[in-house]
């Protein structure tokens, strides 16, 4: 508890823009981490449907890379908002 104390002003000196670097890195991790965990299981579950029935590929290719088009779009989504706070926040 008097590790929070002695913690307190030096968290009242810290600037915002300190704050809003902590918070782009989070934001751009965790939005990396997201898409790619999200790649991967769409990735793997198309292989497995393609080696349950080959007949289906050229739809499956095409829905796959649909599907990575949007999860990708979140990790763009990230990335601007992880530029805002470095660019933006004084």
């Amino acid at each position: 508890m008097q590790e929070l104390i002695m913690l307190a002003p030096m968290l009242l000196e810290t600037s915002a823009k300190t704050f809003a670097v902590l918070g782009a890195g989070l934001a751009i991790g965790l939005g990396a981490l997201g898409c790619g965990l999200g790649m991967g299981i769409v990735a793997g579950h198309a292989v497995e449907a393609g080696a349950r029935q080959p007949e289906i590929l050229s739809k499956l290719q095409t829905l796959m890379i649909m599907a990575i088009v949007f999860i990708e779009s979140v990790c763009i989504y990230a990335l601007v908002v992880a530029l805002l706070l470095i660019f933006v926040v004084k």
